[in-house]
């Protein structure tokens, strides 16, 4: 079976959101063009990690170019997207590595989420040969969602997955642990609710 390949060059929308509620959310990369609309869930830390580097990765483009860049200092209003995911979410498949990188003749932010593969290997030798093996076979990989991103794009992705982040459970004002609705066990009170 050959790998599954969807491409947005350019996306009509790629954004980061979740399903559910604080504590049980879902997080997702969602990108759309058209009516073609495909979903994958990631973890929470994927998205914290990708928002980060993405905008180091854009500071770093207009360090490097003397500002002559088309990436913008902070995300465009005209760009910014506080729709929610588009419904209904249907999962693509799960997450497991991203990559990054800057295409400096088209001026565009390419984003990568590849599929989490499960390698079963006996050995170390083994675990490695099989990665090396996943990595260099292009035809038959894992599925792949790939999104091509003007600078504007890329600074207003960073900006909506990082709120989104944050718009977690409030930390516990002593333990620094999420707290649920119904309060939580904080190991400051001795195992008492708080």
């Amino acid at each position: 079976m050959s790998r599954q390949v969807f491409l947005y060059d350019p996306p009509d929308r790629f954004v980061a959101g979740t399903v559910g509620l604080p504590g049980r959310r879902t997080f997702y990369l969602q990108a759309s063009a058209g009516t073609r609309v495909t979903s994958v869930a990631l973890e929470k830390t994927q998205v914290a990690a990708l928002a980060e580097r993405m905008d180091e990765l854009l500071d770093e483009v207009v360090r490097r170019s003397g500002g002559s860049a088309s990436v913008p200092a902070v995300a465009p209003a005209d760009v910014l997207d506080t729709a929610p995911l588009q419904t209904p979410v249907d999962e693509e498949f799960r997450v497991g590595t991203m990559a990054l990188a800057w295409d400096g003749s088209d001026q565009r932010m390419v984003v990568e989420a590849q599929a989490l593969v499960e390698l079963e290997a006996e050995t170390d030798e083994d675990l490695a040969a099989a990665e090396e093996q996943m990595l260099q076979d292009e035809e038959n990989g894992p599925p792949v969602l790939r999104v091509r991103l003007t600078g504007a794009q890329a600074r207003s992705f960073a900006k909506r997955a990082m709120e989104v982040v944050d718009a977690g459970r409030p930390p516990c004002p002593l333990c620094s642990l999420p707290l649920d609705p119904e309060g939580h066990v904080c190991p400051r009170q001795n195992g008492y609710r708080r």
